[in-house]
């Protein structure tokens, strides 16, 4: 015959058990994508999911924001206000990438402008130490510039700074640098 464990054994075996499993999800969690990172992963298209091996006519992947009409034409980096979005569009005008952005808390005027400086990495005016830094503009006398975070962060709350640090995510940011040479024409669209 089996020994019977106490009631109060298994009472704190399974609380035992129950706080390993809480802990394990918290790890998971504090490790886990910042929350604007599955957003922009789940805006970028990418492979479907279906149950079934042929995936019916309806599963599509998430379509990405069109270019916004009232940006121009030819080779250029589209950024939509509004929208908190840049494209990088190739000489034909078709978009080849679209990503959210981080705007910062001083905007550009809509506009046409041009990369006029570009800077692989420095300290941002936020204290963060960004990199791929595209400058295009001035506004309230505050520089205007694309970059990411050389740890791929979020920027952190303005707490009343004028900034005009444009972030995006570091796979981003390195395209747009790989896109975006001195002189690129930049669309500003509402």
């Amino acid at each position: 015959m089996a020994a019977r464990l106490p009631s109060w054994a298994w009472v704190t075996g399974l609380t035992a058990g129950a706080t390993a499993v809480v802990v394990a999800l918290a790890v998971q969690a504090d490790a886990g994508p910042h929350p604007t990172a599955a957003a922009a992963a789940a805006a970028r298209p990418g492979p479907s999911a279906s149950a079934s091996p042929h995936p019916s006519a309806s599963a599509h992947a998430p379509q990405a924001p069109e270019l916004p009409d009232d940006s121009g034409d030819g080779r250029r980096i589209v950024y939509s206000l509004g929208a908190k979005r840049v494209w990088l569009v190739d000489a034909t005008g078709k978009p080849i990438r679209t990503f959210p952005v981080w705007p910062g808390t001083v905007a550009p005027r809509p506009g046409r402008y041009s990369i006029t400086l570009r800077t692989q990495s420095l300290k941002g005016s936020d204290g963060v130490e960004i990199e791929h830094v595209m400058y295009f503009t001035k506004a309230d006398g505050v520089n205007v510039a694309f970059s990411n975070a050389l740890d791929g962060s979020s920027p952190p709350p303005a707490n009343g700074q004028k900034l005009g640090g444009i972030r995006l995510h570091k796979e981003d940011g390195a395209a747009l640098w790989s896109f975006g040479d001195q002189g690129t024409r930049v669309a500003v669209v509402n």
